[in-house]
């Protein structure tokens, strides 16, 4: 039996990702679909590369058994607490319910969060680090892009305490990161052949990183810094972070593919890896090595910020939520070059 899901604001970037891995999923079937600016329509009309999927955009959601919300912040906590009242379970692509303090959202968001009763419930849905809790709960965070490369390239060493409290995370991330919305810093002449880095004085996706890392070992006081930068790509993430070692270990990659061992779509790669190598992927690769020279560990991380950074692990916590093998509808290699 196909079990019944929608996605709410199927237009954007994610949105459409979405229905495009759901489509291919054996189990499921896209029931439903919304989306603001295009009400009435039909998919292949509006997005001509999803023409296979013959479903009408409407104005609200149909009878679904788990919907994505892939609304923008604040909307979307609106739309998310009226699927859960109607007994639907989610998984909200938007920050709505990844930070735990409601105030948080009045300092990075510039909202008051309408539905502050949920965000204790919500799970943040790293499966790697949140497998059991993703399982069983009825709303999960999907976590944004740029920390999910960080979180997965720092983890084990934060899980298990060997680098000091001070952290760099430098991440570069392509174009489709900033959403469909047009916008001047992502005009073709503007961002093309041009690198640059942005919000010094602190990303919105700064707080969530400190607060996985926090959870990961509330005994390390951490002071992570972190600088985003915007690159004439399409898609993908290159994330690499500096940290001190608690002494130099010459083993750190065999510790990393012990942590990470049996994750399906975590790769501890031998040379640094390319965004390509993700592209269309829900894989992680990561690549740690130390600087011996100053103790330094290093460690960079690849996704594709539109699947494992979006559309690809919210998939994946579905799966979980439904009871499905967490892989499927996620296997496929890499579009390269």
């Amino acid at each position: 039996m196909m079990v019944k899901v929608g996605v709410i604001n199927v237009t954007g970037y994610v949105g459409m990702e979405l229905a495009r891995l759901l489509h291919q999923h054996p189990r499921v079937e896209l029931a439903s679909i919304t989306g603001r600016s295009a009400v009435g329509q039909r998919l292949g009309e509006v997005l001509p590369h999803l023409a296979d999927i013959d479903l009408v955009i409407e104005p609200e959601l149909g009878e679904v058994v788990l919907v994505f919300s892939a609304l923008p912040h604040k909307t979307s906590a609106e739309a998310v607490a009226a699927a859960l009242e109607l007994g639907i379970k989610v998984v909200d692509i938007s920050a709505d319910f990844r930070l735990k303090d409601a105030k948080d959202y009045e300092v990075w968001y510039d909202f008051a969060h309408p539905a502050p009763q949920l965000l204790g419930e919500a799970v943040y849905g790293l499966v790697e680090l949140n497998r059991h809790q993703i399982a069983s709960s009825r709303l999960v965070a999907n976590p944004g892009c740029y920390p999910t490369g960080a979180l997965l390239a720092i983890a084990p060493v934060v899980k298990q305490e060997l680098i000091e409290p001070d952290i760099i995370i430098d991440a570069k991330s392509g174009v489709s990161g900033a959403g469909r919305t047009l916008t001047l810093g992502t005009h073709f002449a503007e961002a093309n052949e041009s690198v640059s880095a942005y919000a010094l004085e602190g990303h919105r996706h700064l707080p969530e990183i400190t607060q996985q890392l926090s959870v990961l070992n509330p005994a390390l006081p951490l002071a992570v810094t972190f600088v985003p930068h915007l690159v004439p790509m399409s898609r993908g993430i290159l994330t690499t972070c500096y940290a001190k070692l608690k002494g130099v270990k010459d083993d750190v990659r065999e510790l990393y593919r012990e942590f990470y061992r049996g994750e399906p779509f975590i790769r501890v790669v031998e040379a640094p890896p390319q965004t390509k190598q993700t592209l269309g992927t829900n894989l992680c690769l990561i690549y740690p090595t130390i600087d011996l020279r100053t103790g330094r560990l290093i460690v960079v991380s690849c996704i594709d910020n539109l699947i494992k950074g979006g559309a690809g692990q919210a998939v994946q916590s579905m799966n979980l939520m439904l009871g499905f093998p967490e892989g499927m509808a996620l296997e496929g290699a890499a579009v390269y070059p």
